[in-house]
């Protein structure tokens, strides 16, 4: 445990980008886990949840390399920016897919508005045995209460933080060599 206290303070950009790439990585893994083993197929709103982490996890990745062999600080401070700025967007949309969830909102009609579309009545049955809505008001799991999209609430938020973090603890590299 004093390892991870001693890199954390050695070198915060590097302890930011493996934070960020290791959790990120973990929550992708975590989401086709529930997706693919579980059998929860995700919602629209789900999907587009996830596209904050196929941003993420190869940008910390690049600074992790990044740090590793002497990028700029002006680099490592505009990647750390852009993953904070994901992350807080998707702590948004998540948040906002939460509140679709306990019915606070109204959530987006291609998932969670009625059926109208169905075409002529001589084909309804077949079309109706064909489609496979998945709706974005109904939470597929819940543990403790707190749904998948709650869940990525905390997770989107601590992952901008430590992006913040990251991108401060450039910007003071840049203060020490300028």
């Amino acid at each position: 445990m004093d390892n991870y206290v001693a890199l954390l303070r050695r070198d915060p950009p590097l302890a930011a980008a493996v934070i960020i790439a290791i959790v990120g990585a973990l929550t992708i893994c975590g989401f086709f886990f529930f997706q693919y083993v579980l059998g929860y197929p995700p919602c629209p709103l789900c999907l587009d949840q996830r596209n904050a982490y196929y941003v993420s996890v190869p940008l910390a990745i690049l600074l992790w390399l990044g740090v590793n062999h002497g990028a700029s600080s002006k680099v490592l401070i505009a990647g750390f920016a852009v993953i904070a700025a994901v992350m807080l967007w998707n702590t948004g949309l998540s948040a906002y897919h939460a509140g679709v969830e306990w019915k606070f909102w109204r959530g987006p009609a291609d998932c969670s508005g009625p059926i109208n579309s169905l075409g002529s009545a001589s084909n309804m049955l077949k079309q109706l045995q064909d489609i496979r809505i998945v709706r974005c008001d109904e939470a597929a799991w819940r543990f403790l209460g707190i749904s998948l999209a709650g869940y990525d609430v905390l997770v989107s938020l601590f992952l901008a933080a430590v992006a913040a973090w990251g991108a401060k603890a450039s910007l003071a590299r840049v203060g020490r060599s300028g």
